[in-house]
């Protein structure tokens, strides 16, 4: 069967596809971007009914377009994320191929580039970029074995309170997802425990200005690597109702009981580390420390932001946290469901190439991988801290659309085919 050929394959349709596709298109580089769904269908399929932005309007967005639909200082629901997304695509004429899916890349032997064979056939590409993001393999640790509650979910497969069985629920895991999700079923009426691991927990908000505004003039949206030992800590906020900042003292008061990190099951019981205090007291020094940056800067500057003091009072530790649960018995709780917000892995296995380190993570420096003609976006700091926010994979995707540019020009050196001569696409 004759192979398509363009320069570069991207593969992917969301955030970071989009992004990348607008810079390539912007340079004149003939690409085409393969989606196995629908543009942006992880926000729309694997992610559950009421979840917001975690970051308002004015912020979680491409340079080039506003969200129609949306105050800049709310939060975009997931539908209108995906709208978005999709509007985006339309804007700037990115050659987005869905419903075609990516089984193997692998580079060609004596000449340049690489085959990329997909559910529809197969494709030559000078470059291939994998912009299939962090969140593609969800990772549930294997603590309860199978049949030991009537239902055992990711947050990914989460949808609404209606979707479990009558009964409690234990929420494994206390970032963005796994304290949301916690607070919504509690708010359905649900008994709720929520196994609380080490977290950072930012204010929502905090003298008159979100958070997401404050990374960026502290400069920790452009930090380039995470504090030691702070690169797979979870990050707590929410843009539910509005927005609040996440407060555990808060949710057990609601009652929702806090348990220590998941750690053993025996026999029907579930046992959890001693460990909750610390945690929830590491994630309250630096919820202040992040309170005492602002503050600072605020004086520095000599801006007029309203003063906030009680942001500082935390108030005393709840009994569950004081004297903490060590053990609970599923069926004496009866505890029916479990939710495990506990992340995921990515998953490469299509990509057939030496772009991986011994531990299998792309070995890439900003996006450019090990392996020639390869690149990675999408990641969590990929360059930045911001580098898996939708702002920041725009910016990361400007860079690995330079350097596919700069490469085209040393490849075309000497030849009649010079960049930007060629049409998008041609058939053998």
């Amino acid at each position: 069967m004759p192979s398509e050929e363009t320069e570069v394959v991207v593969v992917g349709a969301g955030q970071a596809g989009v992004a990348v596709s607008e810079h390539l298109g912007a340079q004149g580089v003939p690409h085409i971007v393969l989606e196995r769904r629908r543009i942006a269908e992880r926000w729309r399929l694997e992610r559950w009914d009421s979840l917001v932005a975690n970051g308002p309007a004015w912020h979680d967005r491409f340079p080039g377009l506003e969200f129609a639909d949306v105050d800049p200082d709310a939060f975009a629901s997931k539908e209108q994320v995906a709208d978005y997304l999709v509007a985006y695509a339309e804007k700037i004429g990115a050659p987005i191929r869905c419903g075609v899916e990516v089984t193997s890349v692998r580079r060609h032997t004596g000449r340049p580039g690489f085959r990329v064979d997909t559910s529809q056939g197969s494709i030559d590409a000078r470059f291939v970029v994998a912009a299939t993001g962090p969140f593609q393999r969800p990772v549930i640790p294997p603590v309860v074995p199978e049949g030991a509650v009537p239902l055992q979910i990711h947050s990914s497969g989460y949808r609404n309170p209606e979707q479990l069985p009558e009964g409690a629920v234990l929420v494994v895991g206390a970032g963005s997802s796994g304290v949301q999700i916690a607070d919504e079923l509690r708010r359905s009426g649900r008994q709720v425990f929520l196994s609380v691991g080490p977290h950072d927990r930012p204010p929502r908000a905090y003298r008159g200005r979100d958070f997401c505004w404050w990374l960026g003039v502290l400069g920790i949206w452009d930090a380039q690597t995470p504090p030691e030992g702070a690169g797979h800590v979870t990050i707590a906020v929410s843009g539910a109702r509005g927005g609040h900042t996440v407060d555990f003292r808060a949710l057990a008061a609601a009652g929702v009981e806090l348990v220590g990190l998941t750690a053993s099951y025996d026999d029907g019981v579930l046992r959890f580390a001693p460990d909750l205090a610390t945690n929830i007291a590491l994630g309250d020094a630096k919820y202040l420390e992040f309170l005492r940056a602002a503050d600072a800067y605020v004086e520095r500057n000599g801006l007029g932001l309203p003063e906030e003091p009680q942001a500082h009072i935390l108030g005393p530790d709840p009994d569950c946290v004081t004297g903490p649960r060590l053990e609970l018995d599923l069926a004496e709780a009866d505890v029916t469901s479990i939710v495990w917000a506990t992340g995921f892995a990515t998953d490469y296995s299509w990509l057939e190439v030496d772009a991986f380190d011994v531990n299998g993570r792309p070995d890439q420096r900003r996006g450019v991988s090990c392996e020639p003609g390869v690149y990675f976006l999408g990641l969590p700091w990929l360059s930045r801290r911001g580098s898996s926010f939708i702002w920041g994979v725009w910016h990361d995707a400007r860079y690995v659309a330079d350097h596919i540019t700069t490469q085209r020009r040393y490849l075309a050196y000497g030849t009649t085919d010079r960049p930007g001569a060629a049409p998008a696409t041609r058939k053998n």
